[in-house]
C-alpha cells in the first residue's frame, strides 16, 4: 500500500460542514478525499450505513449546484463502503468499482445535506452488485447500481 500524506485542513473543513446530530467524519483524510472531502457517516437503530456531506462550494458548478463529479464520487463511495461497514467478510477487503452507472435526478444546492445509502443485491465470490440513493431531505438526487470486484487486502474503515 501506497502512505499518503494526510490533507492539512482535512479537518477544519469537517468542522465547517457542520454535520447533523449523530454524524461522524470518516478517517479519510488522504490523497483524493483528503482534499476533495469529507465524508461523515451514521449507524441508525437498524444497522443501515447512512453518509453524508455537506455540499461546499467546492463541490458545486457556476450555477451553485452539485457538480455530476462531485455526486458521482459520493455514490462511489458509498456503495462500496456500505459493504465494507456492514459485510464481516469485507471489513478489509478493497472494492475496485467495475461499473457504475448513474442516474441525476435533481441537483443539490450548495449548503445542502446529502445523504446516501446503499444495499447489496448479490454476492459471488468476486464480485458484488450493489444500488443505492443520494437524497436531500426527502428528495431523491441521484441514483446508482454499481458492480465491484473484490480486491486486496485494505486497512480497516472503523466503525
Amino acid at each position: 500500500m501506497v502512505a499518503l500524506a494526510p490533507a492539512p485542513d482535512f479537518f477544519d473543513r469537517a468542522a465547517a460542514q457542520q454535520p447533523p446530530p449523530g454524524f461522524d467524519v470518516m478517517p479519510l483524510n488522504f490523497g483524493f478525499l483528503g482534499i476533495n472531502g469529507p465524508v461523515f457517516k451514521r449507524i441508525d437503530e437498524d444497522g443501515r450505513v447512512i453518509f453524508g456531506c455537506r455540499i461546499m462550494p467546492s463541490m458545486c458548478n457556476p450555477m451553485g449546484v452539485s457538480h455530476g463529479g462531485w455526486l458521482a464520487t459520493m455514490i462511489d463511495i458509498v456503495l462500496p463502503l456500505t459493504v465494507r461497514l456492514t459485510d464481516p467478510d469485507f471489513f478489509e477487503r478493497f472494492l475496485m468499482t467495475v461499473s457504475l452507472n448513474i442516474d441525476y435526478l435533481a441537483g443539490p444546492k450548495e449548503g445542502e445535506w446529502l445523504e446516501g445509502t446503499a444495499r447489496i443485491l448479490r454476492k459471488t465470490k468476486r464480485l458484488l452488485f450493489i444500488d443505492g440513493t443520494l437524497t436531500v431531505g426527502d428528495e431523491t438526487v441521484t441514483r446508482a447500481s454499481g458492480i465491484f470486484r473484490v480486491g486486496p487486502p485494505a486497512p480497516p474503515l472503523g466503525t
